[in-house]
Parts: C-alpha cells; structure tokens; sequence
C-alpha cells in the first residue's frame, strides 16, 4: 500500500500567492510550533518562522541560537519534538530527506561540498541530472544544456568551466555549489554562511549574485558578517536561544533594544562574535 508521502503532491499555491517562484507574496514556508530537543537540552523552543515567495531573506542570531537547527528540520535531517513545517502547503516534517530536495527545496553546508575531481562544467552537469528520468542517465550527451549554460552564466563560471574543481578558489568553490544547487531548479535555496571566509570583493559579487537569484527564487541566508548582511539584506529574523526574537528590515532590527540586549548584554570575552556582530549592525552600547 502506498504511503501517503507517496501520493501526496504538492497543492496549488495559495490564495493571495503569486503561483510563481521568484515573484514576492504567499507564503512558501511556514514553520509553526516547532521544538526540537537534543537530550533535553532544548534548541529550539516554539518558533514561529514565515518565509514568502521571492524573499531573499537573512536568518542571524548568536551562536547556539538554533539557526542551523532550523534549516536541519526544513531539509529533513533533525526530527523535531513537536510542530509543524510546511512549504508550498506540503507538510516536510516525516518526510526523507530526498523527498524534501524533489519538491524544491537545496541547501549549501558552511564547507563548500563538490566533485574536486571534476571540472566545473562536469560538476554543474551532474547536478543538473537530478531530475532526468534514469535511462537518460546514461545517454551520452554532448555540448552544453541551456539550463546548465545558464547556471554557468549566471555564477559568472563559464570561463572556469573546464578547471577541476579541487583547484578552485574558496570563492569559487561556493560559486559552484550554489550553482549546482541552482541546476536542480529548487524553489527555495537554504544557504549556510555563504561568504564565510571570503575576501571583500568576493563578498560583494555573492551579494549581487544572491539578489540575482532571489529575482528566479526565494533564498534564506544563514549569516555572520553583519557588514555583508546591511549591504545585502532586505528582511531579517533574529534568533536568540532558540526562538524568533524579532524580524524587519535592517534598520527596524538595529533600532530592537532586545537586539541591542542580546548583543550587547554580554561581555566581550564571553562572546567576542556578538560585540563584533552589534558594532556591524550600527549598535553602540549605553554608557
């Protein structure tokens, strides 16, 4: 007997939604409720976490405030205690992890993972194979696809198409997981500390290269840089000890005195990473 999340597909956008990926409105993820315990120790503790179609939205907080954790629970790879997530109306939550990457949804890990022994064009082609009926597989396919030509235009890596990954910069090497990520056609790219690591002028080109992309797909960003996240972000949420602590814009977050609390309520050396995340943010601590 089938399963239900064998039969289930995912519903018609809903009201109020545009029906199209990378045009804003309708929700396209909804997180409710969600609790996820590790040995009783309570990482996430009722979040609450809305993210519509063509966000490109920013997701920070201090460390162990649950962010990565969430994105675990979106992609399938942590079961939560409780709660529910949702994306397009589909409920994620039971279902495998490649179920969760067949109805849209990529994610990239802080440490750029791709194929070191082949080239680019060869790592992007792979990637876009992933929804090729299996016979196809094998067929040999000669020139370049115009999806996979696109992805290499757009990650600005069509000059480096023919280099072997492994010799790559770490700049390039997150380029081309994103775009492998982006030959799969996923609705919703989550990605974890893109610019971790990079120069400033590689930080800059992500930057354009993410608004690009949010124009096709909606993108969360898991971020640490708080000078990348004012140059680039447009909506923000806060996480603090496992819950929503407040989301807006740039400004609306800098002006929250709970975000001033949380970053500036600590001594610098018992959290260097939040006193260097409120100077970014604008935030000047009360004499």
């Amino acid at each position: 007997m089938a399963t239900s999340e064998e039969t289930s597909t995912i519903p018609a956008p809903r009201a109020g939604g545009t029906g199209e990926t990378g045009e804003t409105g309708g929700a396209l993820l909804e997180v409710r409720g969600l609790r996820v315990v590790f040995d009783g120790f309570v990482a996430i503790g009722g979040i609450d976490f809305t993210v519509s179609r063509g966000e490109l939205r920013f997701l920070i907080g201090p460390n162990g405030a649950g962010k990565t954790t969430l994105v675990d629970v979106i992609t399938g790879l942590t079961k939560p205690a409780a709660g529910s997530v949702r994306f397009a109306g589909t409920e994620l939550v039971g279902r495998r992890e490649y179920r969760i990457v067949k109805l849209g949804i990529g994610r990239t890990f802080q440490t750029a993972t791709v194929f070191e022994d082949l080239t680019v064009l060869e790592n992007i082609d792979l990637a876009a194979s992933f929804r090729l009926a299996v016979p196809k597989l094998f067929l040999r396919r000669r020139g370049i696809s115009d999806p996979v030509a696109q992805v290499l235009e757009t990650t600005q890596l069509a000059e480096l198409a023919n280099r072997k990954a492994g010799i790559l910069s770490h700049g390039q090497r997150q380029w081309l997981e994103i775009g492998m990520l982006l030959a799969q056609d996923p609705q919703l790219l989550l990605l974890d500390e893109p610019v971790a690591g990079m120069t400033k002028e590689e930080r800059e080109r992500t930057g354009v290269l993410l608004q690009q992309i949010a124009k096709e797909h909606t993108v969360v960003v898991i971020e640490h840089d708080m000078e990348f996240l004012r140059r680039f972000a447009s909506v923000v949420t806060v996480l603090h000890e496992g819950k929503v602590l407040t989301e807006g814009t740039v400004a609306e977050v800098q002006a929250d005195p709970r975000v001033q609390e949380v970053y500036l309520g600590r001594k610098k050396e018992d959290d260097e990473s939040g006193g260097a995340a409120a100077a970014a943010l604008g935030l000047e601590a009360t004499p």
